[in-house]
């Protein structure tokens, strides 16, 4: 991210993320009442694909580890019983962790389609643009500067996220904001951010430039319920609001003046869906630290599994929390008894993808 030249040729040369190969025919529900229910066979059928692979991965989650457990007896510690060992790995170790992790990586897939298709382009994702890199700066301020508890290292998050947006959005909006300065914008900010982030390191003490690195990186260990709490309240109340608003982002999607047609007041509209965009990546850098490329990989990858077209919030909700939860299960299966922090894990895949993307547009517009 620290050399944008050639993120930014693409970002440019590709306004739009990649169509679906085919239109998927919508299926209809009659209900009582004379009303009628609409849906895709085909995402219907990944969603649940993708909720019983979350089921898999929260089984695997609770019951292996250095202290495996029967899902037996998972179950009765979850009711209330169990022994007072089992309770503690459980519900102190696992479950909170494991409860972040689906939080932090539903919130980073949600935010991701809202920016991708906001800025209709597959690189509009708020670790690419800056708002991740600002919520962190928040963080960092705090934590450095200010010093105090999670709380406080969470106000600073959403203090950041919140001013780099605006930061973003005003700077892109000269004649109207279309999605390819929105990137190339919110590029330039993120550089600038990682050097401050940098140079706020490197001013500061030996133990506590070591812990900030660390953060840094994006890590789901130790995470408890004063972590957990915070995030679910976040996504309860973004969630339903990012729903609400799917009509307008869908017309958004096909342009300003289709969406200012069908009668969408698109600036106010655009403006509400930054807002939760921004809460929903402050708030996952807060409980999390900046993990990278989650926001990034889910909403494509949702698009291309459904062929659906869209911003397929609820699909790039679900599968954001799976690809958190299964690189946090390898971030500590892989080297253990050592645990890596996930961002680790996350950054190499996403890296990957990002190549493979940029690679797969070059193609294209040689082709």
């Amino acid at each position: 991210m620290n050399s944008p030249t050639t993120v930014e040729r693409s970002a440019a040369a590709a306004p739009a993320p990649p169509a679906p190969r085919t239109a998927v025919p919508l299926r209809a529900v009659r209900l009582p009442g004379g009303l009628s229910l609409r849906w895709h066979a085909r995402a219907t059928v990944v969603g649940l694909l993708i909720a019983a692979a979350l089921c898999a991965a929260v089984v695997w989650s609770l019951t292996a580890g250095d202290y495996p457990l029967p899902v037996s007896d998972v179950v009765e510690v979850i009711t209330g019983g169990g022994r007072r060992a089992d309770r503690y790995i459980v519900m102190e170790v696992r479950l909170p962790r494991l409860l972040t992790a689906l939080l932090v990586g539903a919130a980073l897939g949600l935010a991701g389609a809202l920016f991708q298709t906001l800025a209709r382009n597959p690189l509009g994702s708020p670790d690419v643009i800056g708002f991740t890199v600002g919520s962190a700066t928040g963080a960092l301020a705090v934590i450095l500067v200010i010093g105090g508890s999670a709380a406080t290292v969470a106000g600073g998050a959403v203090v950041g996220g919140m001013l780099t947006s605006v930061a973003v959005y005003l700077l892109a909006r000269r004649g109207g904001t279309q999605g390819y300065r929105l990137v190339l914008v919110g590029i330039g900010v993120s550089s600038l951010l990682s050097s401050l982030n940098a140079y706020l390191i490197a001013r500061a003490s030996f133990s506590d430039a070591q812990s900030a690195a660390v953060w840094l990186t994006g890590s789901l260990n130790a995470r408890g319920w004063e972590h957990c709490v915070p995030m679910a309240v976040a996504l309860a109340v973004l969630l339903p609001a990012a729903v609400l608003l799917g009509r307008p982002l869908r017309m958004l999607e096909m342009g300003d003046d289709a969406a200012s047609s069908l009668g969408v007041r698109t600036e106010g509209a655009r403006v509400w869906l930054v807002l939760i965009g921004v809460g929903l990546t402050a708030a996952a850098t807060a409980a999390a630290g900046p993990i990278p490329f989650v926001a990034l990989i889910a909403p494509q990858a949702v698009r291309r599994l459904t062929r659906a077209t869209g911003p397929n919030l609820l699909g790039s909700t679900l599968l954001g929390a799976l690809l958190l939860a299964l690189s946090d299960l390898a971030a500590q299966r892989l080297l253990a008894p050592t645990q890596l922090p996930v961002g680790v894990l996350t950054g190499v895949v996403g890296g990957c993808y990002l190549v493979w993307l940029i690679l797969g547009q070059w193609r294209t517009k040689r082709g």
